[in-house]
């Protein structure tokens, strides 16, 4: 694993794009944050970790690491579904699995040629698979293929630290678009910092959304 690849160009340019994403950035600092090298196991695992705790999710797939080392399509294939199944997964998740192995190892899903294409193209091909959404795709673009672009509605934390900063209550899909065109093309970048402000760097910020049966 490596961590993602970022420096003074890429937070300068933010910086002096939006003076509030600026202060943020100064008080935080540099974010280091680990992305996966290699694809096929940046897929598995996103695909494991999918709706259950980060420790259930960091305790299975350490199981997994720890019995075959480097993770790839014939290791999964020779595995079988009730070996894979009792690391501790859903029998849902190993059909997903399984599949995607099956489709790399015959050459249904070239990995190499995915990590060619546009970031576009990376979503479709990924979300393609069963068990690989829109958010997962984007999240294996910013934490395995390095994308630099990449800002993403469908994820939480990354809506709830906008509000933080800017003290929105709501954010509409235009809105995001808005801030997207600011930050681009270092959405990846501004992205760190807002996951950091929605797990709390800053204590002082607070989410303004809307309550539940409130205006």
């Amino acid at each position: 694993m490596s961590y993602f690849i970022y420096g003074d160009k890429e937070t300068e340019y933010l910086k002096s794009k939006d003076k509030k994403l600026a202060g943020v950035i100064e008080k935080i600092g540099h974010i280091d944050r680990l992305c996966y090298d290699d694809l096929f196991e940046a897929v598995v695992n996103s695909i494991i970790g999918q709706q259950i705790s980060t420790k259930a999710h960091q305790s299975v797939w350490k199981k997994i690491k720890d019995d075959t080392g480097k993770l790839d399509a014939n290791t999964i294939i020779s595995m079988g579904r009730e070996k894979l199944q009792a690391y501790g997964t859903t029998w849902r998740k190993v059909d997903y699995i399984m599949e995607f192995a099956t489709k790399v190892q015959y050459g249904e899903c070239n990995l190499e040629k995915i990590k060619e294409m546009t970031d576009e193209e990376v979503i479709a091909a990924l979300s393609s698979l069963k068990g690989v959404g829109t958010w997962t795709a984007e999240m294996i673009l910013i934490f395995c293929l390095q994308r630099q672009n990449v800002f993403s509605y469908g994820d939480m934390a990354i809506l709830r630290g906008v509000r933080m900063v800017y003290h929105h209550r709501k954010i509409d899909r235009k809105l995001f678009e808005k801030y997207r065109r600011r930050f681009s093309p270092y959405c990846s970048v501004a992205s760190l910092y807002f996951w950091a402000v929605a797990g709390g760097a800053i204590p002082e910020m607070k989410d303004y959304a809307v309550q539940k049966g409130g205006q």
